[in-house]
């Protein structure tokens, strides 16, 4: 038997884990903000970029690494950006600088938000 709420949500169907969704948001708009646990803020796990990383491999270290960050909301810039590496040209190495660039920015609007939640 699952312990914990996300071990249960994932064995329930699609229907129920909707429910759950909506019950969970219940409870929460409904509970005082000063009765709400901070959020806590998570850290990334940076790791050594390789000499002559591909931009695809990057793409996955820094989603291994920024694993906090919303890839799904990014997903028009890092197109962007392999588009100018694989169809304009533009160096492996710079797009890399620029993924990173771009995740180092998304993990600071993600802790700037936590942190505004957490002063409500």
């Amino acid at each position: 038997m699952a312990n914990n709420i996300e071990q249960i949500f994932t064995q329930l169907s699609k229907q129920d884990q909707a429910t759950l969704q909506a019950f969970a948001e219940f409870l929460l708009a409904n509970t005082p903000a000063e009765d709400l646990a901070p959020l806590t803020i998570e850290k990334p796990a940076p790791t050594v970029r390789p000499d002559d990383e591909s931009v695809i491999k990057a793409i996955r270290r820094l989603s291994e690494s920024y694993f906090m960050v919303d890839r799904d909301s990014m997903l028009n810039e890092t197109s962007n950006l392999m588009t100018a590496h694989i169809v304009k040209g533009k160096p492996a190495a710079e797009v890399v600088d620029d993924l990173e660039a771009l995740f180092e920015l998304r993990y600071r609007q993600y802790v700037d938000s936590i942190e505004a939640k957490n002063s409500e």
